[in-house]
């Protein structure tokens, strides 16, 4: 071994274990590992960045710019429509959306698929009373199943195709990853369909309502004259049991403390940060006459827009340097006044007085006899969230989505986007931070507060999908048309031959821009862009490792000390060894990784490097076992109220099926 093996094996070694670490994300390993190459010289520095031309990295842009196309057209909805059946029982139900899913998944971004059709899913879990994981988990999968059957199923199969062409001058085409995925994709379906709704385990949730996302964390202000006002810790949790809540946290003065005394008085102006079940959380405030944070800050920036205005007349009508102090006081009186009388007018909705009624005491003690009853409370509370232009609506945060890393306050959201983060629920984990400050996670489910078209925004850009019911639209008709129509013009050209698969769907994208089907200024929005530099960068790397003969010692290692030499053997480890890398790091990555190994594999053997590239496109495909492994098991692990552990009870006999149907397939199809 070299000295320049040994540097790329140490450099691999590094970025495998920065990627299962994944305090980082994968595009700012892959392009550390890229830049360590140049700077070890193992890399040319003129050849740095070839990868940002490589076709399968331009590929895989202008089918998420085309995928985005067919979402936003409603040529997806009117395909859902017309397959999904209206009325029929969980099995056939969980069939359909299953079908699709992998059928949409084979030609269009898996992720989108996913996304479009889980608020389906829950919508239709709830009505028929199923538990949301028993259908959101077949769902996810049966949308991995179907990325490995085509070349534009999944970035896999394009990275796998650019190494076959560097190898022999022409990479694979569209179709000839069908005979073998779609063997193992039909077999999984089965399996998941029949047997895996047993296995995927029961998250009940609480209420009709909301989807069971967890316990939310709600921040809470105590403010002037509410009856939270003087009392202890201990009786303020005594009331919040009632509605299945608990203060895990009080902050008083901007200081957080995590564990407070359970004999401490509580002033005005504390804030509470409680834990929630969604159904509960109106009670929970309605009943002690807290005021959500988010909205008690509207309203103290409302006053004094409003004390600023004010100013601003007196200020017309007076002597600017004779009444400037006075002014000043006036404007602040007036502001501390005004958002005083809107905070008690807003937690004390209940007191409303009805016809023929009696007015209700909000005023009165715990134990009090005239203490509002708990449900009325509640609904009073709640229409105090909600009205005919503001709604409250959950959201999901996708993979690669903006807001991760970031929080409400590192985007402004009230003032960017006239909407409030409520309520943050992050499925098995408990944060301590403030809701303004925490930072976001792919996954977690957000309970927001404004207009649905304000939050619909929000999510689009920041990377969002509502988990409400919707109903399936079909958009511009002509538009949803001409979406597919350039689609199956693409797809067409690249299947035959006609052009390379990076022009087809070029030429698509600029069809798109010049039908008006895809608007100049979103273009680029669609574009998942870590996984594009993720691509653009390992590509080097991976040239790296054949050049140095690296791939070829890892491949000669594995053959002499595990297959023995044995071909068939061979093949079924390169499978099984990129299925696992895949349940734990990026499948791209673990793509770009194993092509070369692949390849020396078949080298060494003096066989056929087809079959072990294509064992590398379904392994890397194939991750069953965690949330992590693929960014559709992240997706549903909030909104199904999964665990960690929940994945490998469907996905380990997955896995077994795709090694026992495709070992033989791949040998049939692809001789050695």
């Amino acid at each position: 071994m070299d000295s320049a093996q040994i540097m790329i094996l140490t450099v691999l070694v590094g970025t495998v274990a920065l990627f299962l670490w994944g305090r980082w994300r994968h595009d700012m390993v892959a392009m550390a590992s890229l830049l360590m190459c140049v700077v070890l010289g193992l890399v040319p520095t003129g050849e740095a960045f070839n990868g940002f031309g490589h076709p399968a990295v331009i590929t895989v842009a202008c089918i998420l710019i085309l995928s985005s196309a067919l979402q936003q057209s409603g040529a997806v909805d009117a395909l859902t429509r017309t397959v999904l059946p209206q009325s029929a029982g969980p099995f056939v139900t969980l069939a359909a959306l299953s079908l699709l899913a992998a059928i949409l998944s084979a030609f269009m971004n898996n992720v989108g698929a996913l996304a479009l059709l889980m608020p389906v899913a829950l919508q239709i879990a709830n009505k028929q009373g199923v538990p949301p994981g028993k259908i959101l988990m077949p769902l996810a999968f049966g949308s991995i199943l179907g990325g490995m059957t085509t070349l534009i199923g999944t970035p896999p199969n394009l990275i796998v195709s650019g190494f076959r062409a560097g190898l022999n001058g022409s990479g694979f085409s569209m179709f000839d990853y069908s005979p073998v995925g779609i063997a193992i994709a039909l077999a999984g379906l089965a399996f998941v369909i029949l047997v895996g709704r047993f296995l995927v385990p029961t998250r009940e949730r609480a209420g009709a309502e909301g989807f069971e996302t967890g316990s939310y964390l709600t921040e809470a202000r105590i403010t002037e004259g509410s009856k939270a006002a003087g009392m202890l810790l201990r009786d303020i949790n005594d009331e919040l049991e009632k509605s299945d809540a608990q203060v895990i946290g009080l902050i008083r003065n901007e200081k957080r403390i995590p564990a407070p005394n359970p004999y401490r008085e509580l002033h005005d102006n504390d804030i509470l940060l409680i834990e929630a079940e969604p159904e509960g959380l109106a009670s929970a405030l309605s009943g002690l006459e807290l005021t959500l944070e988010a909205e008690w800050r509207s309203i103290q920036a409302e006053a004094k827009a409003k004390a600023a205005e004010k100013e601003k007349e007196k200020d017309k009508d007076k002597d600017k340097d004779k009444d400037k102090d006075k002014d000043k006081d006036d404007a602040g009186t007036d502001a501390k006044e005004a958002a005083t009388e809107k905070v008690k007018e807003t937690t004390k909705a209940q007191n409303a007085k009805k016809p023929d009624e009696k007015v209700i005491s909000t005023g009165a003690k715990p134990g009090d006899e005239k203490s509002p009853d708990a449900e009325q409370t509640a609904e009073l509370h709640k229409k105090a969230l909600q009205s005919d232009d503001i709604s409250l609506i959950e959201v999901v945060i996708l993979p690669n989505a903006a807001f991760i890393g970031r929080s409400a306050a590192d985007i402004r959201i009230r003032s960017h986007y006239g909407i409030n983060l409520l309520a943050i629920s992050r499925q098995g984990q408990r944060s301590m931070s403030r809701l303004r400050t925490m930072k976001m996670q792919a996954g977690d489910v957000l309970l927001m507060q404004g207009s649905p078209a304000a939050i619909s925004e929000f999510g689009n850009r920041m990377g969002c999908a509502p988990l409400a019911e919707r109903a399936l639209h079909l958009g511009d008709k002509s538009q949803a048309f001409k979406a597919s129509a350039i689609m199956a013009i693409a797809i067409a050209l690249a299947a035959f031959g006609i052009v390379p698969a990076a022009i087809s769907f070029a030429l698509g994208v600029l069809a798109s821009l010049l039908f008006g089907v895809v608007a100049p200024r979103t273009l680029y929005d669609a574009v998942d862009w870590p996984v594009v530099v993720l691509l653009a960068a390992l590509i080097p790397v991976a040239t790296a490792m054949e050049t140095t003969g690296s791939a070829d010692l890892i491949a000669r290692f594995l053959l002499e000390t595990i297959a023995q030499g044995n071909a068939v053997v061979a093949v079924g480890l390169i499978l099984i060894v990129t299925m696992t890398l895949s349940d734990f790091m990026n499948n791209a990555a673990t793509a770009a990784v194993m092509c070369p190994i692949a390849i020396g594999s078949a080298a060494q053997l003096g066989a056929s490097s087809d079959p072990f590239l294509m064992a590398v496109a379904i392994g890397a495909s194939c991750a069953f076992l965690t949330p992590i492994g693929h960014q559709n098991n992240t997706l549903i692990l909030g909104p199904g109220g999964f665990r960690f552990g929940d994945y490998w009870k469907l996905g380990l006999p997955i896995e077994i099926i795709v090694v026992a149907v495709g070992v033989p397939m791949l040998l049939w199809v692809w001789p050695l």
